[in-house]
């Protein structure tokens, strides 16, 4: 870690691109801050708060002159004030839940069916559950699905967690449009977590755990895909680093085969921090969308700043988190576009929620499902 600190210059390129920075004007509450404190050794009490605040959206690694691995130094951290901050017991109460539910595909699956039948019942939605998306039935995915002419590639499909609980119409999308461009699609049962989240809260032990249950599920492929960029990001810092791709990055590494047909539409796409910070990609969807026919694609003010969600941050900093999203769903209405595209799930229901609660209406979409609904000739559900 000492030798990751000594690349800060402390020049302050960091600072107009944090989103806690741009919230409360603190210098702990910065990324320069954070390394000072990192520097001081301190990873309990008063420091922890500073650390527990950063969203980990990676901004700061992308305007940083000097090259540093910001990324890195919050994970490590993270990790030491696990083991040695204690939090208060409504906090930790929540961690556990937290943690005992999401990185459990099966368990957030029956959590699924509860509240599907609470939203049909028309009862009033509890702020608690305000971020979820509506759930309708799930399209049951085949273990693997043959690619459309010739094969181009065999790739696993990472299904994740929050993503096939609350968002199976993506997984279902992604599905389709890599078969039909080529792709035979497998798409293991039981493949688990990723351990995204508990990597980048600090439960390294955990992750690991995680991880080594993943790679033996997906032995055999040419690529893993993926389409929560969350996920994304952090299998490429794992033993599954040189065959994971993004969804929009395989599409462009392969090039199109399979017709697009015109989606008559304006879409505003945003950029997930750890799409576009974390793993550096950011003109792949945007080749994609701009290659539909009667597709005009619009640009976000500040798209560099987080929009709040932030994994599980959302959770642990509730107001923090809805002023981003407020700041995030002004610039996208500001757009005027129809359709706000993005490729992260968390991003998908934080924008979402923040949109309706300002008053404006906006369809949000994956960019899978925009891609798609072109491939079928169909207009965007």
């Amino acid at each position: 870690m000492k030798d990751l600190l000594s690349d800060c210059v402390h020049c302050g390129f960091c600072l107009p691109t944090c989103p806690t920075y741009l919230l409360w004007g603190q210098e702990p509450d910065s990324p320069r801050g954070r390394i000072n404190l990192m520097e001081q050794g301190e990873f309990s009490g008063s420091a922890a708060l500073h650390f527990d605040r950063c969203l980990g959206c990676m901004a700061c690694v992308t305007a940083c002159p000097s090259g540093v691995r910001y990324d890195l130094l919050i994970e490590q951290t993270r990790a030491l004030v696990e083991a040695e901050h204690r939090r208060p017991w409504r906090e930790r109460l929540l961690r556990l839940g937290i943690f005992s539910l999401f990185p459990y595909p099966r368990r957030l699956s029956l959590i699924r069916g509860l509240l599907r039948g609470y939203q049909a019942s028309g009862l009033p939605q509890p702020k608690t559950l305000s971020l979820l998306p509506r759930l309708h039935r799930r399209e049951r995915l085949p273990k693997r699905l043959p690619a459309s002419g010739r094969r181009r590639a065999v790739v696993g499909m990472l299904t994740g967690c929050v993503q096939s609980a609350f968002f199976p119409d993506v997984n279902a999308a992604t599905a389709r449009v890599l078969a039909a461009e080529g792709c035979e699609v497998v798409i293991p049962r039981g493949q688990g977590c990723c351990g995204a989240l508990s990597v980048h809260n600090g439960r390294t032990a955990e992750a690991e755990r995680f991880m080594s249950k993943l790679a033996k599920s997906f032995a055999g492929v040419d690529f893993l895909v993926v389409n929560s960029a969350g996920c994304g990001s952090s299998l490429k810092h794992s033993p599954l680093a040189a065959k994971t791709r993004d969804l929009a990055e395989i599409l462009v590494e392969l090039g199109p085969v399979a017709q697009r047909h015109p989606l008559p539409m304006t879409v505003a796409y945003h950029d997930a921090c750890h799409l576009s910070h974390a793993q550096g990609i950011r003109a792949q969807p945007r080749t994609l969308l701009s290659a539909i026919p009667s597709l005009t694609l619009r640009e976000i003010s500040d798209p560099e700043i987080c929009c709040g969600s932030a994994g599980i941050w959302n959770l642990l900093q509730p107001e923090p988190a809805r002023e981003l999203g407020e700041r995030k769903a002004a610039s996208v209405l500001a757009t005027r576009a129809d359709v706000l595209v993005t490729a992260n799930p968390g991003c998908m229901m934080q924008i979402a929620t923040a949109i309706r609660r300002t008053g404006g209406d906006m369809a949000v979409a994956h960019t899978a499902q925009v891609l798609d609904a072109s491939l079928r000739g169909m207009a965007l559900s």
